[in-house]
């Protein structure tokens, strides 16, 4: 025998809609992750050399640069 698919509330009324599954709380995905703060310190010290190199090879800086692309 199946298994009741409605509820009854407090005024005797049958409920019968979907019932919902039941609600689980995932951990906080937020705050600092090591891995996430390496791979940024990383991509900024990428940048910063590049931009470093680009006033070296070009003598000017990065607005400079695009500026005198036309």
């Amino acid at each position: 025998m199946s298994a009741r698919q409605y509820v009854i509330d407090d005024r005797g009324l049958a409920n019968t809609f979907a019932i919902e599954p039941k609600m689980y709380v995932q951990e906080s995905q937020t705050g600092f992750k090591p891995y996430a703060e390496l791979l940024n310190g990383r991509l900024a010290m990428i940048g910063f050399v590049s931009l470093l190199a680009l006033e070296v090879f070009t003598g000017h800086g990065l607005i400079g640069f695009f500026a005198n692309l036309s």
